[in-house]
């Protein structure tokens, strides 16, 4: 039948209609700055103050054995003129992101999440694990730390003429770096229960430098990477279609998705979350916790995945011990909050979260024994408390409520028991252990 015509017709006698392939746009090219910059201070530089334990480098004060501890705040001088314009904490180790778009950092150097050489100059190296007891000094508490932990200095080896960084994060054993034309540099490893998991796939167990990662597992070829934020041992990446990847420990349900333990390494690379919702998700912007995640999305809904057992997730009221979710679930928010236009921004620990609004309202989460939420017992309502089954006290607060209070944040953090919120007058309110 050669150099027959035929006309092409479907099953009721019409003709059918020729499909014609629609291209993708980017989503995220102009929302995901605004969530991106909330902590970049892009006018004065910061003054950077810290406080706490030190005993492993994590404050930068330097060396000196008697700045272990400081309680209350203090300047670090260290960081005085580097015109610091973003600051980000990780376990152990800190990093900071200068108008210079250079990159300090300092504390604990075990798994090369400084990304420099920490050993080969030093005054005072770490002490050797294996060595026999009656090498151990009796003072050691009280001894210097190391030097080029202790005191902030430049990350080495990232690219010099790449355009502007325009976001860092830090996990436990990691430190990950974001430019404006989407390259990703990351450097450290993941742990995970059982110890070290691995850097990438099984080619990689520490990354001991500064190191591209490579975008081949984007699934649009003409996506950037635009957002990324840090929990304790897993990573989420946003590209500007508004698809969202996870990468690292999944042990707590992560990264959104199951793996056998077998599996890990074949795994260990960022992998897109899959959505279980009748319409098309395209995220808008990503918040993390130590071992749970948030996303809002372009169609006004809250996810979270992750660790739940005391309701951080915010998902669901009824709660089991050991709870993880693995499938984004929609957060329990109330009838008059808008996830995409009234969330300014999401913060959280390991048993708690916290939602600041744009009027300055903050919505609370999740543990309560341990005063992570801010709210007294009598703050609580009854149907939205969790009792424990044995001494019949509020365990957790599972759906977000709001802290009954007249004063209007601007910023909240918080560390993985306790929490932090500034105001538009200067002032820091602090809560939990």
């Amino acid at each position: 039948m050669a150099g027959v015509k035929r006309n092409l017709t479907s099953a009721n006698g019409l003709p059918k209609t020729k499909k014609t392939k629609t291209i993708a746009t980017p989503i995220n090219e102009n929302e995901i700055p605004y969530y991106r910059s909330i902590n970049l201070s892009q006018e004065n530089p910061l003054k950077v103050y810290t406080f706490g334990s030190g005993s492993m480098c994590e404050l930068g004060y330097g060396p000196l054995a008697k700045n272990k501890e400081i309680k209350r705040p203090r300047l670090n001088v260290y960081l005085e003129n580097l015109k610091v314009k973003s600051l980000v904490a990780g376990g152990m180790h800190s990093l900071v992101l200068t108008n210079d778009n250079e990159i300090y950092s300092w504390g604990t150097n075990d798994m090369y999440v400084l990304g420099r050489d920490t050993v080969t100059n030093a005054k005072l190296s770490l002490k050797d694990a294996n060595a026999p007891a009656a090498e151990e000094s009796e003072d050691d508490d009280d001894g210097d730390l190391n030097d080029l932990e202790s005191t902030p200095a430049k990350v080495e080896n990232l690219p010099e003429n790449n355009g502007e960084i325009v976001q860092i994060g830090a996990t436990d054993n990691l430190s990950i770096v974001l430019y404006e034309n989407g390259d990703v540099y990351a450097w450290g490893t993941f742990r995970n229960n059982e110890g070290v998991l691995g850097f990438y796939k099984d080619e990689i167990k520490i990354q001991q430098k500064p190191w591209k990662l490579p975008l081949t597992f984007l699934k649009n070829k003409q996506a950037k990477i635009v957002q990324i934020a840090t929990g304790k041992d897993h990573i989420l990446l946003l590209d500007s279609f508004g698809v969202l990847y996870a990468w690292g420990t999944y042990q707590q349900g992560q990264l959104a998705r199951k793996i056998m333990d077998h599996h890990a390494l074949a795994n260990l690379y960022p992998q897109p979350i899959i959505f279980k919702s009748r319409t098309r998700v395209q995220v808008k912007a990503v918040f993390t916790g130590e071992n749970h995640s948030f996303a809002i999305t372009h169609n006004n809904d809250l996810f979270a995945w992750g660790l739940n057992q005391f309701g951080q997730c915010g998902t669901n009221k009824d709660l089991e011990d050991g709870g993880l979710i693995y499938t984004p679930k929609k957060v329990l928010l109330p009838n008059d909050v808008n996830p995409s236009s009234d969330i300014k921004l999401i913060a959280a620990g390991e048993h708690h979260s916290l939602i600041l609004l744009n009027n300055g309202k903050i919505l609370t989460f999740g543990r309560r024994d341990m005063f992570e939420i801010g709210l007294t017992t009598e703050q609580v309502l009854e149907e939205n408390a969790y009792l424990d089954p044995i001494t019949k006290k509020i365990r957790s607060v599972p759906v977000p409520t709001f802290i009954p209070c007249d004063v209007v944040f601007n910023n909240v953090a918080a560390g993985s028991h306790h929490s932090l919120a500034t105001t538009n007058k200067g002032l820091l309110y602090t809560w939990g252990f």
